[in-house]
């Protein structure tokens, strides 16, 4: 592997897709897909894409077909699979923050706990790590792979409970069930190959690619606000300026005034604006930021 000057990155297929594309966006790689095509177009020479599902990253990353990739938790801990984690990236099609396996029944079931489920069967497509979850909790049921659509094997009768994915528990609520146990959090993950964080081109490759991700990830709630401040209101403006660090202060030419930058978070900027504007702060200009390291 030493000498090797390409990097290999796996780039998960399916509802992350488009998230990640638009991450490696905004960390600074391009990536351009081709129709029914499994290997993308990136703009670094340095770098190959293979596009493959999430739940058999961890295993090409483990047998080195790829370098590097993301995929989740959940899916590293069904493979089993020995690879490196470089960082956690808590990003998803809809919200930033971790999904959750949960293990869900019928609403007008008699279960209440996973205990309750003695002797029943349970679909799911996590299937390992379902099984060894209740296992390890001495609980023996029937666990069953699902192929798709595993919220509709209750209501079908084709199981007595399902081992699902979710973030907020709304799709488990629409299809008539009631999440009884959470069995895992899980988040996306850049992950890497053990030989090819160790060798010292390609390590110093997935570390620059790691930092890229997490400063991009990390600007998506961060906004910069540059304003102006007159001298004599520079203290009590500098109270109400949360930062993540000291604000950046210059004069402005020839004048009482002074330029003011921070960066805040998204959240607390419809606030903020009035209560400046409130201490005769002017031109106030609020920007989008691309990446915060």
């Amino acid at each position: 592997m030493a000498g090797d000057k390409t990097l290999r990155l796996g780039i998960p297929k399916g509802s992350l897709q488009d998230s990640t594309i638009q991450l490696f966006a905004r960390s600074g790689w391009k990536i351009r897909l081709h129709h029914r095509n499994y290997f993308p177009d990136i703009d670094d020479p340095q770098v190959e894409c293979t596009m493959c599902r999430a739940q058999e990253m961890p295993v090409y990353i483990e047998d080195g077909t790829l370098d590097v990739g993301l995929t989740g938790k959940d899916w590293i801990l069904e493979n089993e699979a020995d690879v490196a984690k470089v960082t956690e990236l808590v990003y998803s099609k809809t919200s930033n923050r971790p999904a959750r396996w949960v293990l869900a029944v019928a609403n007008d079931s008699p279960y209440r706990r996973p205990e309750d489920l003695k002797g029943k069967k349970i679909a799911t497509e996590l299937e390992n790590f379902t099984r060894k979850y209740f296992q390890e909790a001495g609980i023996p049921v029937d666990v069953e792979f699902s192929w798709g659509a595993t919220e509709a094997k209750v209501a079908s009768g084709l199981a007595d409970a399902i081992v699902e994915v979710t973030e907020t528990g709304t799709t488990i609520k629409a299809h008539g069930l009631r999440i009884i146990a959470e069995l895992m959090q899980t988040s996306t993950q850049l992950i890497a190959n053990k030989a090819a964080l160790q060798d010292e081109w390609k390590g110093a490759k997935i570390a620059q690619m790691s930092t890229l991700l997490q400063g991009a990830l990390r600007a998506e709630r961060l906004v910069g606000i540059k304003m102006n401040v007159q001298s004599s209101d520079l203290d009590r403006v500098m109270q109400m300026l949360p930062s993540l660090t000291s604000p950046t202060v210059a004069d402005l030419y020839q004048q009482e005034w002074l330029s003011v930058e921070v960066v805040v978070e998204e959240s607390i900027v419809r606030d903020l604006i009035p209560r400046l504007q409130d201490c005769g702060v002017e031109g106030i200009i609020e920007y989008p930021l691309n990446k915060v390291i």
